[in-house]
C-alpha cells in the first residue's frame, strides 16, 4: 500500500546496503535455478554453473555477459525471445519490437517495469494527471509509464509522440500535471505554445528519458516555468534501471536489481568511481537477465543521495560501449547502416554523424 505522504515509494529504498546486498544476493541462487530449469537459452548460456552456488558478487562475476548487440542473433536463432523467456509468449502482457529489431515482452503485474518508483520520486501522486508522450507504438517506453502512473492512481493521457497542436489542446483542456517523455519533445511543446500563444502553464513536473539532458536543458525548462525535471533510465528489456531524486545528485538504483560496472569488451568489473559498461540482473520472473550488458556506459558514485535514499548511485548516461547511438530517443544499430549501405553499391564506405545541441539531434 502506497503511503501517499512518504517521500518514499517504500521502505526498501531506507533500508542499509547490508540488508539490501543480502536480501538480492539470497534470490539469486532461485533465480538462476528458475531460468536454467524454465528458459532452454538460459540452460545453455549457464551450462556448468551451480546456481546454488552464485550467491556472491564474486560467483556472479563468474558467469558471462550478456551482450544487449548479442540479443538480435539469439532473437533469430530461437524466436521470438533467443529462449530465454521462462514464461510462454501467449501468457505475456504485451509484446514490443524494438529497434535492431530486437523482441520484448511485457510481463504481467500492476507495474510490470517497476517504473512507479521513478515517477513518486518525481513527486507523482494519486490523482494527479499526466501527459505520456512516450510512443505507444511497437517499443514498450509508453507502456512503462502508463502502467505504473495507473498503479499510483494517476489518469493518464495517451499523447505519444507527435501532433503538437493537439497536445497543446490537450494540455489546455485536461490541465496535466505532469509530462513524461523526452526532453527534446517537451521542448517542441514549450516553443510551439508560446508561438501560438497556448496556455500550458498547469504543467509544473516533467519525468524524461531516452535522451541526453544537459544541465543547460535542465535550467531552459525551468526558465520556461517547470518546477521540477527530473531524470530516468531504463532500457526495453529491463525496465527501470535508475533514476533521479530531487536531489539531483545522481541517478539512484532500482531496488530489484544487482548493478555491475564492468570493463567494456569484458566480463570483468572495474573498481568504484571508474567508467564502464552498466551490467544489470533483473529478477524478472518472466524474462529473466542475468547480467545483461546494457551497453550504456556509466559509474558508480560514493556515498548515498542527500534525499536519503540509500541504494548505489550511478553518474548516469556517460555514452555507449559499443557503435550503436541514438536518434530521437531511438537506438540506430550498426547493422542498420549496413543493410542501407548496401541498397548503394556506389557508395563503399558511410558514417552516420548525429549533430545538433539542446536535445534538437538530427
Amino acid at each position: 500500500m502506497l503511503d501517499i505522504g512518504s517521500a518514499y515509494f517504500d521502505s526498501r529504498e531506507t533500508r542499509s546496503a547490508e540488508e539490501r546486498e543480502a536480501v538480492l544476493f539470497a534470490a539469486l541462487p532461485a533465480l538462476i535455478a528458475h531460468a536454467t530449469s524454465q528458459a532452454p537459452g538460459w540452460a545453455k548460456r549457464l551450462k556448468g554453473f551451480d546456481a546454488q552456488a552464485i550467491h556472491s558478487r564474486k560467483a556472479l562475476a563468474a558467469l558471462p555477459v550478456l551482450r544487449k548487440s548479442d540479443l538480435k542473433d539469439l532473437q533469430s536463432i530461437d524466436p521470438p525471445f533467443g529462449g530465454l523467456n521462462t514464461t510462454p509468449v501467449g501468457k505475456m502482457s504485451r509484446l514490443f519490437m524494438s529497434p535492431g529489431p530486437i523482441m520484448d515482452p511485457e510481463g504481467t503485474g500492476p507495474d510490470p517495469w517497476r517504473a512507479g518508483r521513478a515517477l513518486w520520486a518525481a513527486g507523482i501522486r494519486p490523482g494527479m494527471i499526466l501527459q505520456n508522450c512516450f510512443g505507444y507504438h511497437l517499443t514498450p517506453g509508453a507502456w512503462m509509464v502508463d502502467a505504473a502512473a495507473r498503479h499510483i492512481g494517476c489518469a493518464v493521457i495517451p499523447a505519444g509522440v507527435g501532433q503538437t497542436e493537439q497536445q497543446l489542446e490537450l494540455i489546455s483542456s485536461f490541465k496535466p500535471d505532469a509530462y513524461v517523455g523526452t526532453p527534446s519533445f517537451l521542448r517542441i511543446l514549450i516553443e510551439k505554445a508560446k508561438e501560438l500563444g497556448a496556455d500550458i502553464s498547469a504543467l509544473k513536473q516533467a519525468l524524461v528519458a531516452a535522451e541526453a539532458l544537459p544541465p543547460s536543458l535542465r535550467q531552459w525548462f525551468r526558465d520556461q516555468g517547470m518546477e521540477t525535471v527530473l531524470q530516468w533510465y531504463g532500457t526495453a528489456d529491463l525496465g527501470l534501471i535508475a533514476y533521479e531524486s530531487p536531489a539531483c545528485e545522481g541517478m539512484i538504483l532500482d531496488e530489484d536489481l544487482i548493478l555491475e560496472i564492468v570493463r567494456p569488451g569484458s566480463d570483468e568489473p572495474v573498481p568504484d568511481g571508474e567508467v564502464g559498461e552498466v551490467v544489470i540482473t533483473s529478477f524478472n520472473p518472466h524474462y529473466p537477465m542475468i547480467r545483461f550488458g546494457t551497453g550504456d556506459l556509466s559509474a558508480v558514485m560514493p556515498g548515498i543521495s542527500p534525499c536519503g535514499r540509500t541504494n548505489i548511485r550511478i553518474r548516469g548516461w556517460m555514452g555507449r560501449a559499443d557503435q550503436t547511438t541514438k536518434v530521437r530517443g531511438m537506438f540506430v544499430h550498426p547493422g542498420q547502416v549496413a543493410q542501407v549501405l548496401a541498397r548503394h553499391p556506389q557508395v563503399k564506405r558511410a558514417r552516420l554523424v548525429i549533430t545538433g545541441e539542446m536535445a534538437q539531434d538530427g
